[in-house]
């Protein structure tokens, strides 16, 4: 899957609260009232990761969660990194997740 260009990196965000660019990914930082919230959150990122079959960077600080999403083989952004964004959102929006802070 080819890099996407600036342009289509810019309509996707667009789409995505509170996804930003940073270099060659996508990055947000999820926060939660609880430890417990943020380690059952990123499981279920784990459980897209593995449908999508495409893995983000995780980085976990007690309630806070930060992915950064790029793909390694295109060095930069893909439709394979807006694509998990989505859905990922349309996941934790169904669910009621805490937005990003």
């Amino acid at each position: 899957m080819a890099k996407l260009s600036p342009e289509e990196i810019d309509a996707a965000l667009s789409e995505l609260p509170g996804w930003q660019r940073e270099e060659e990914a996508l990055v947000k930082e999820f926060r939660f009232k609880t430890f417990r919230e943020a380690m059952a959150f990123v499981n279920e990122v784990a459980d897209l990761a593995r449908r999508l079959r495409h893995h983000p960077e995780i980085v976990i600080n007690y309630n806070r969660v930060r992915l950064r999403l790029t793909t390694h083989d295109e060095a930069g952004i893909t439709g394979k990194d807006t694509e998990f964004a989505r859905q990922l959102e349309s996941s934790e929006l169904a669910r009621g997740r805490p937005q990003e802070q």
